[in-house]
């Protein structure tokens, strides 16, 4: 399957389409992860193990058909973890359902100041459920 590259997506866009169960958030952030907050119901990956953890995100995703990648500011562990997985999935031996990857433009930091919710629950893997 042809895989078309890395393209962002914005705070607005995410919003709609975060209720999509096709769509999985995919955070690389490290530790501020855990005092910052997070977007209900998206995936830890943090950047400093995500090279060794790229099998267990593909298996954790398989069904999904959009991955959202973000960082703090998507500036640099964002974009070069979405680009590494995309590699990945490009190489891989197995199909995935995976068709999209994508980068959310201003990261966590500009998804909270742009008044989007953040869920500060410490549940492994977020539930989604967050108020």
């Amino acid at each position: 399957m042809a895989r078309r590259g890395v393209s962002y997506v914005s705070a607005a866009q995410l919003v709609s389409m975060a209720r999509d169960p096709r769509v999985a958030i995919v955070d690389v952030r490290d530790e501020e992860r855990s005092y910052d907050g997070h977007i209900a119901g998206s995936h830890h990956y943090a950047s400093d193990t995500f090279t060794e953890r790229m099998p267990d995100l593909a298996q954790a995703t398989g069904a999904k058909e959009t991955l959202v990648f973000h960082c703090a500011l998507s500036k640099v562990r964002g974009p070069s973890c979405a680009q590494m997985f995309h590699d990945y999935l490009s190489e891989a031996k197995e199909d995935s359902g995976v068709k999209n990857i994508m980068v959310l433009e201003r990261g966590f930091n500009g998804w909270e100041l742009s008044g989007r919710p953040v869920c500060r629950c410490k549940d492994t893997p977020c539930k989604g459920v967050c108020s």
